[in-house]
């Protein structure tokens, strides 16, 4: 450990405190946290399983769902099990190349799941405001295509963020993070020398991502709004409202949380630290529980194989 004076170099591993403030409670904060992984770990991989066994189910908009459940599997892994060594077993350290690890996975799924709610969004608006033209617009091939540039925009964005911290920094002044997990910030803000590049560069990441994700997004809803409440057949609007809403709920939580955490971490000198921290562990939670539940009872064909496959 280090004091205010002291520096450390290149620290080989790091403590993570949990949530400051709540430190006595953090073993009951743990059980919800707990309940939303699992509920989370069993309704993704039981979306996934359905879209995977059901042909019918072979198409862009359940193809995203799936690759959302990839992503929500991944990112609630990469965070859950450590947090509930901290709360209930007591185990905060951990080696600084695998906090990277986590810090880069975390970044990288939350890039991609943002990327994926994008896809989703045009999708929609495709098959809404151009419905002949869907099938010839979405193949295979484009969804193929835009899996693999959501993926590789998340890993060239983030993997210089990891880049600068390792080769940058060489001392800091305190390995104690006043975090839950590994990000980006709460480990910049370890170090002792200029952490100016590193600052702007996440905010150029955050803004690139969310930024440009948020107004696509919008703009894509805003049309097909406009295309719904002109549909002659009021049965019509209501199936196609129906059918957006699932996806609107998912990511206003989504970007609400994650402009709440982003801001209150660089900007919320006078938020507590743990309401802080509470809120962006929920950031990355809150949509992985959320998803397939959303999508489980917003989306008629998954409810009836989901049904099918437990009668069967």
């Amino acid at each position: 450990m280090s004091v205010s004076n002291i520096t450390v170099f290149r620290p080989s591993v790091l403590t993570l405190i949990g949530i400051p403030g709540l430190e006595t409670v953090q073993c009951w904060i743990g059980i919800p946290f707990c309940v939303m992984y699992l509920i989370a770990m069993i309704g993704n991989s039981l979306l996934l399983i359905i879209i995977r066994s059901e042909r019918s189910l072979h198409e862009p908009m359940y193809i995203f769902l799936g690759m959302l459940g990839v992503t929500d599997i991944v990112l609630g892994t990469s965070i859950v099990p450590k947090m509930l060594g901290i709360f209930w077993f007591h185990v905060p350290e951990i080696y600084f190349d695998s906090c990277l690890l986590q810090m880069g996975l975390i970044h990288t799924f939350q890039c991609i799941e943002s990327g994926i709610l994008l896809a989703m969004a045009l999708d929609r608006y495709v098959a809404i405001c151009y419905p002949l033209r869907h099938s010839a617009i979405f193949t295979h091939r484009l969804v193929t295509q835009i899996a693999a540039v959501v993926t590789l925009r998340a890993a060239l964005l983030v993997a210089p963020s990891l880049v600068l911290i390792k080769c940058r920094f060489q001392f800091y002044h305190t390995t104690i993070i006043s975090h839950c997990y590994c990000e980006h910030m709460a480990i910049v803000k370890l170090a002792a020398e200029n952490v100016r590049v590193n600052k702007i560069y996440g905010l150029f990441v955050a803004f690139t991502v969310a930024g440009f994700d948020l107004i696509f997004i919008t703009l894509s809803y805003i049309q097909v709004f406009i295309t719904v409440f002109h549909l002659p057949q009021k049965e019509a609007r209501l199936k196609a409202f129906n059918t957006c809403i699932a996806h609107i709920c998912v990511f206003l939580q989504l970007y609400i949380l994650a402009f709440f955490s982003f801001f209150t971490h660089r900007f919320g000198a006078h938020v507590p630290p743990y309401i802080h921290i509470l809120f962006s562990s929920l950031y990355l939670l809150v949509p992985p529980f959320l998803n397939p539940l959303v999508y489980g009872a917003k989306t008629t064909q998954i409810r009836i194989h989901l049904v099918k496959m437990l009668y069967s």
